[in-house]
């Protein structure tokens, strides 16, 4: 089968049910794409590792006190390196978790994925997922063959979140080294340590203690069931290029995007600056309806409107999104509009 035909069609992967399954207990899906969480490597070490080695089952197989949690049921999308992970895989997990949340016996779902675009998948997901069940996506920073590997307590937390009636209409939310953090929020903070994952000046949504989950903050912006995104029908998404200004960057680059993409993000320096050559190269764009997302290359802080370089009408301020976040939510955006106004005011209210 074509790949871009498993965006619509998910018949044909195998759900594995529990082999002994507890009427008292929950089901929850653990839905598996691989990652460093699957990984094998030299015993003992977290280094030099292959991603994507184990399947779902063996990883839940491998957590003791699982099967007092929840009732386990696992499927495998793939099992790569999450930095080969693709739009499809994307609208494939979209799809199943809209299909199987209709299933009043299933109460929620887990992805196993690896780290390095982990936050990228949890905010499409966090967009597109029509549901309140809870999903929880987490991974791990050492091979599942290192001394004191991470993986195992991830999953057993996300499994007792996805369960937990608390978690319930929190949207996507990312579980990791005892926190849990929101899908729009959440970003990759660390290259190697295991507590890699946090929401910056925003804290987190609260935290695990052991199979316990405690909330004290939620966004109140938009997701999930309240958003108007949907990947009913959707094969892949419209092309949006990332353009990192610094010291002389060269505005050729803006050229090329503007051939070969929908739109541009660019990752600016400060609060979304750019040198005049940028600003003027941008502007032209103008006249050939190109949206231009202004974010930083900062990870804190939010982008505000500046009349310097948002009188051009193509430019739209990205507020606190990462760049690469802002790209799928401009992505989605223009799968509703190409509008510039309209764009403007998703941003706004997402």
């Amino acid at each position: 089968m074509p790949i871009s035909a498993y965006a619509a069609d998910i018949s044909s992967y195998t759900i594995s049910q529990p082999e002994n399954p507890n009427s008292a207990l929950k089901n929850v899906v653990v839905i598996g794409t691989g990652g460093t969480i699957a990984g094998s490597g030299d015993k003992g070490k977290t280094t030099n590792y292959k991603a994507g080695v184990y399947d779902v089952k063996s990883l839940t197989d491998s957590v003791d006190g699982l099967d007092k949690l929840a009732n386990i049921m696992g499927v495998q999308i793939c099992n790569v390196g999450s930095d080969d992970l693709t739009y499809d895989n994307w609208i494939t997990i979209a799809n199943m978790i809209n299909k199987l949340a209709k299933d009043d016996s299933i109460a929620g779902f887990v992805i196993t994925h690896g780290t390095d675009t982990l936050d990228e998948t949890a905010y499409f997901l966090n967009m597109v997922v029509k549901t309140d069940k809870p999903v929880v996506i987490t991974g791990a920073m050492r091979p599942a063959t290192a001394i004191s590997a991470d993986g195992p307590m991830n999953i057993y937390q996300s499994v007792a979140l996805a369960a937990s009636k608390d978690a319930v209409g929190k949207g996507v939310m990312v579980v990791f080294s005892d926190g849990i953090y929101g899908g729009r929020d959440v970003q990759k903070v660390n290259t190697s340590k295991t507590g890699a994952f946090g929401q910056n000046d925003l804290g987190s949504l609260g935290f695990m203690r052991d199979d316990i989950p405690y909330f004290y903050n939620e966004s109140t912006k938009p997701h999930t069931t309240k958003t108007e995104f949907s990947v009913d029908g959707l094969t892949t998404l419209p092309k949006v290029g990332i353009a990192y200004f610094s010291v002389e960057a060269d505005p050729g680059v803006l050229d090329y995007m503007a051939k070969n993409f929908d739109g541009i993000v660019v990752a600016g320096a400060g609060s979304g600056c750019m040198s005049e050559a940028w600003t003027k190269k941008l502007g032209e764009l103008e006249s050939k309806n190109i949206p231009v997302i202004r974010s930083s290359r900062i990870a804190n802080g939010n982008i505000a409107g500046d009349d310097y370089f948002d009188h051009y009408k193509n430019m739209i301020v990205g507020s606190n999104f990462a760049p690469y976040k802002a790209k799928i939510l401009l992505q989605l955006a223009l799968t509703k509009t190409k509008n510039i106004d309209e764009i403007k005011t998703i941003f706004q209210k997402y």
